[in-house]
């Protein structure tokens, strides 16, 4: 990955967005919930099948004012704030939730979790990656496990990653878009059989929204 600059960051105070914008939650625990989306670019862990490549590089989105995100994501009637990315957690992100939860916001992250995590967060959804695997503390402060599931073997690395949450947290098997036809009845039985596990489904690219 190509690192930004630190110093560019001011600590926290500018961010390298690639987009924001208000829609519905379409996967994990909270899909139907209206939720503003703060999009960071950057990612050191790159799912060949990562639907969002083109925030990979956080070199092509010149960082912006933490004030003029935040001022942006209250002028919508979100009660709910989804921080994702790429990889949001590379970045300090005291500032940006501090900010936010001033203004009663509820605020979530989406991470794979290999990264240490700076900011107060309500709800912590962790999708553990193979190639770049989640830092222990993460899994055990997670409130939603979601494993995406491209082959049958992905069940195992389910598992091992579970075996590391706390008994509150939720677990979810998502297929991977371009497998769903293949896995969602593996998924199914599985989920069926192990019925501590749930089903996620990318329920946004059903609906055709952001």
């Amino acid at each position: 990955m190509k690192n930004i600059s630190q110093e560019l960051l001011e600590g926290g105070r500018k961010l390298p967005l690639v987009e924001d914008f208000y829609t519905i939650q379409g996967e994990g625990y909270h899909t139907g919930k209206p939720a503003y989306f703060i999009r960071l670019g950057g990612c050191d862990v790159g799912c060949r099948w990562c639907d969002a490549k083109y925030t990979w590089n956080p070199k092509q989105f010149p960082p912006v004012e933490v004030v003029e995100i935040v001022a942006r994501a209250v002028s919508f009637p979100a009660k709910a704030i989804v921080i994702t990315g790429g990889e949001p957690t590379q970045y300090p992100l005291e500032i940006l939730t501090g900010e936010l939860r001033s203004r009663g916001l509820q605020i979530f992250l989406e991470t794979s979790g290999n990264c240490p995590i700076r900011g107060c967060f309500d709800w912590i959804c962790l999708s553990p990656k193979k190639n770049s695997p989640p830092l222990d503390k993460n899994l055990a402060e997670a409130h939603e496990l979601k494993v995406i599931i491209e082959t049958v073997n992905d069940l195992i690395w389910a598992e091992e990653n579970a075996a590391k949450t706390s008994p509150e947290c939720k677990l979810f098997l998502q297929p991977e878009w371009s497998r769903y036809e293949a896995t969602i009845p593996v998924i199914v039985e599985y989920a069926k059989n192990h019925p501590e596990w749930n089903i996620s489904v990318q329920t946004h690219k059903f609906m055709h929204i952001p």
